[in-house]
């Protein structure tokens, strides 16, 4: 039997019986069963999209009435839709005014972003935060009024205060670890909806 490797596990195991790309689609599919989070005729902007379960998953959510558009420096592969754009660029160099211009007004704003980790803890907590940060600000910048912002982040001293950023532009903020985050793992995620607060 040819091995799969140490991060096999039920999920992996799915997500390659169903056809999606990584297991992380199951993350989203709770979050989405249990908040609402993405509609029929939605635009979704997906950052950190490569290997594409979440823009998958958002496509088939969202429908011909739909769009969805993902960032990332590297494109998702096998996902050929006319209801999906990618736009290839570092997360991190994207000017969110500009981003706007681009792509318009959308419902909900998704970032499953993660940084390369080096195993040392606080290095990756401040590189996490970092790109919450300009989720965030991307977020605020492209979102509807009363849209949805999902926020992959690591658990640190750092995740109190990215909540209370993002208090400060939208009034319901939760925090929620889906089931099939692995065992071990330090990722958690900030929901954030309803209607902007001012800055």
């Amino acid at each position: 039997m040819k091995k799969r490797g140490k991060w096999e596990d039920h999920y992996s195991r799915k997500a390659r019986e169903e056809n999606w790309p990584a297991r992380s689609v199951y993350k989203l599919e709770e979050m989405d069963r249990r908040f609402r989070i993405i509609r029929k005729g939605d635009r979704v902007l997906d950052l950190g999209c490569y290997p594409g379960s979440w823009t998958k998953y958002s496509l088939k959510k969202t429908g011909k009435t739909g769009h969805v558009t993902g960032i990332d420096i590297s494109g998702p592969p096998n996902i050929k839709s006319n209801n999906f754009n990618f736009i290839r660029a570092d997360i991190l160099e994207i000017e969110p005014h500009s981003l706007f211009k681009e792509i318009g007004p959308q419902e909900v704003v998704l970032s499953d972003l993660a940084p390369n980790t080096t195993g040392n803890r606080i290095t990756d907590s401040i590189r996490s935060y970092e790109l919450s940060e300009k989720a965030l600000s991307i977020a605020v910048n492209t979102l509807k009024n009363g849209g949805i912002f999902v926020c992959k982040i690591f658990e640190s001293e750092y995740l109190q205060k990215f909540k209370k950023d993002c208090q400060k532009h939208f009034h319901s903020v939760r925090l929620f670890r889906p089931g099939s985050v692995r065992a071990g793992s330090r990722e958690i995620f900030v929901i954030a909806s309803k209607k902007f607060n001012s800055p």
